[in-house]
């Protein structure tokens, strides 16, 4: 099933939200539904929507699968309550790892984290909720990179064929799915979401799994977690679409106190665009790169190399994997 484009020539988002409000209210039905949220811009839009749609039939968890930036799941959360929507973290880290253990390749970890989420951790969820449905923020970009083999996005089903509802035993309701980031963000304000969420640079499903090349374990998501920390810090007040820290597989030699290090190697990337399909490599100011590399050489633990990204989308992509 082709997702149809929704052009912001004439996009008008209130009519846009009155629409998806009844369509939930009208599938979801007298039944009880539930959705993830993880803070990015499309996660946070649904439950709004979600909650407006259903009240109380909707139920909204965090997924706290060890692979999310720092302090994410309390300061989110916490968020959410303010706006008046009760959110469940629910603590699945060592069903993640567990799943991610031994993985290299780009795709397979992206299968593992997809089967973790929605088999496992939303099947159990799914049965002591006895919800029928899902609310997920899959957009138009998502099904894109998919559907032509580029990445596989752990939210696509049934653009590929599957058919959630025999795969894991219910249906995904998917309210976003004919916009791209930047309708996602004109939605968000007008749901009245703080700019903190609407205008918060992306972040990949399988969040900081993809942003380590190579097996993502607890030590190295930790070291990850740690860079990206600085990097958003530092280019915080950067016009930029997204930026990143992405940890190396392979390591590299350094000198610490005059002697040989053997240690890691963090790659920055930092993106112009509009809606993800193509972007340029933003051009930073070297003497704030000098910073990044001073900081994160000096605070995260075992790295000795620092390096920045200029390769246009296409031929790279925005993320590493």
């Amino acid at each position: 099933m082709k997702a149809k484009e929704i052009k912001l020539k004439n996009f008008k988002p209130r009519e846009f939200i009155q629409k998806k409000v009844g369509e939930i209210s009208s599938l979801v039905g007298r039944g009880f539904a539930i959705n993830a949220l993880s803070g990015g811009v499309d996660s946070s839009a649904v439950p709004i929507l979600g909650h407006k749609a259903l009240g109380k039939k909707l139920k909204t968890y965090f997924i706290n699968n060890g692979l999310m930036r720092e302090k994410e799941p309390e300061t989110v959360a916490s968020i959410f309550k303010r706006l008046g929507v009760g959110v469940e973290v629910i603590d699945a880290r060592s069903e993640f790892f567990s799943a991610l253990k031994g993985i290299t390749d780009p795709e397979d970890k992206r299968e593992a984290i997809t089967q973790a989420f929605y088999k496992n951790v939303f099947g159990r969820l799914v049965k002591e909720s006895r919800a029928k449905f899902l609310l997920q923020g899959t957009i138009l970009t998502d099904i894109d990179e998919t559907v032509a083999g580029i990445k596989r996005q752990h939210n696509v089903f049934e653009q590929l064929g599957i058919d959630p509802q025999k795969a894991f035993g219910y249906k995904i309701i998917e309210p976003l799915i004919g916009l791209r980031k930047d309708g996602v963000r004109k939605v968000a304000e007008a749901l009245g979401l703080p700019k903190s969420l609407s205008e918060r640079i992306p972040f990949p499903g399988p969040a900081l799994s993809a942003r380590v090349i190579g097996e993502a374990t607890p030590e190295k998501i930790e070291i990850v977690r740690k860079a990206t920390a600085v990097t958003e810090e530092e280019l915080s007040r950067v016009d930029a679409f997204q930026y990143m820290a992405i940890l190396h597989n392979d390591r590299v030699t350094g000198i610490r106190e005059g002697k040989r290090d053997f240690g890691m190697q963090i790659e920055i990337r930092c993106w112009d665009s509009l809606d993800a399909r193509t972007a340029k490599p933003t051009r930073l100011p070297y003497d704030l790169l000098e910073k990044l590399v001073r900081r994160i050489t000096k605070e995260v633990k075992g790295v000795v190399s620092v390096t920045y990204n200029i390769t246009e989308k296409p031929p790279s992509t925005i993320e590493a994997v």
